[in-house]
């Protein structure tokens, strides 16, 4: 993981955000994908969402066939 806020990132002193163009508000979920062009099938890339943009974002993925999983960040960093 390289998000900033996650120990071991670039500045862990910051919050993660929002993925979302512009937007700069705190993350809550974790948007799990992968691009099967691209990617081994278990490689999961990581977008983080706000509240607002979980949905948009989601279905961005979604309608791409790339979305393989959508957590809270909280249940995300239990993971690791």
């Amino acid at each position: 993981m390289n998000f900033p806020g996650f120990p071991g990132s670039p500045d862990a002193s910051t919050a993660p955000i929002c993925s979302a163009k512009g937007c700069r508000a705190p993350a809550v979920w974790v948007l799990a994908w992968n691009n099967p062009k691209l990617h081994t099938p278990e490689r999961r890339k990581t977008w983080l969402a706000c509240e607002e943009h979980r949905e948009h974002l989601s279905q961005f993925l979604g309608v791409r066939g790339f979305l393989k999983d959508v957590v809270t960040l909280e249940e995300w960093e239990a993971r690791s």
